[in-house]
């Protein structure tokens, strides 16, 4: 059933993507000029991505303490990344950021193209020329208002546990004077593997939001970064275990 219900999943994704690409781009041509920083376009992308999740039968997805990422406010919003899925739930906080992603995932049809018509930021991994483009955009965004949205590690985990954190977001909080936000996930990295496209089995997703971090309370940006992997290595620990202590393959029900 499970296998089925991977194959239902996809073909959904599939036929479903070009009919609402159609949908983001009306709402795009009515609301973009007066709508500056797209938060009606980025809420539709987070129903478009949430609809999947809800449909699945085999995955809860439990989402703690999203009040915590205050409307109105501006942050760098960092989240640790165990599974493509990640991408699906995260936009399950339906609050508005700027994606900041792979160039290559811009050019999937409809996804990718959904993805420049929210102004979401390209990086081109390997080329420091990019990563400094990058980071101006990240600047232009949140001087605008726009929270950014980035996955610290850089890539996916090989094993569910967090990897050596990257400058890039620390220092956009530490220039622009905006907090981060450490949200972890767990739950998703068995869901899909890092080398597959094979939903494999069921799961219960947390996204837990952590408080927001102030970067005038460290000496420079470095010092930011180790702190927020510290205290995100630590609450991921805490919710495993608040999950009852279980392996990381055992699946857990939630809410």
């Amino acid at each position: 059933m499970k296998t089925l219900a991977s194959y239902g999943l996809w073909l959904l994704i599939i036929v479903t993507c070009p009919l609402l690409f159609v949908g983001a781009l009306l709402l795009w041509a009515v609301t973009a000029p007066f709508d500056r920083r797209l938060r009606a376009l980025h809420l539709y992308a987070c129903a478009w991505a949430s609809l999947y999740t809800y449909v699945f039968p085999y995955w809860t997805v439990t989402v703690r303490h999203r009040e915590r990422i205050r409307d109105g406010e501006t942050y760098v919003l960092v989240a640790n990344h165990q599974s493509l899925i990640d991408i699906l739930v995260l936009f399950r906080l339906y609050k508005h950021f700027k994606w900041v992603s792979k160039e290559s995932i811009f050019r999937v049809p409809f996804i990718g193209w959904n993805m420049t018509l929210n102004r979401y930021i390209a990086i081109r991994r390997g080329d420091r020329g990019d990563v400094r483009r990058m980071m101006v955009a990240c600047g232009e965004a949140l001087e605008s208002g726009s929270s950014i949205m980035i996955f610290p590690e850089g890539t996916r985990s090989p094993d569910g546990e967090l990897r050596e954190f990257r400058h890039g977001a620390f220092t956009l909080a530490a220039r622009h004077r905006v907090p981060v936000v450490p949200i972890v996930v767990d739950g998703t990295l068995d869901v899909l593997p890092k080398h597959g496209l094979t939903l494999h089995a069921s799961a219960a997703i947390v996204i837990q939001v952590l408080e927001p971090i102030a970067p005038d309370a460290f000496a420079d940006a470095d010092a930011l970064r180790v702190h927020v992997q510290q205290v995100m290595t630590a609450e991921l620990a805490r919710l495993r275990v608040g999950r009852g202590g279980a392996p990381r393959d055992e699946r857990i029900a939630v809410g």
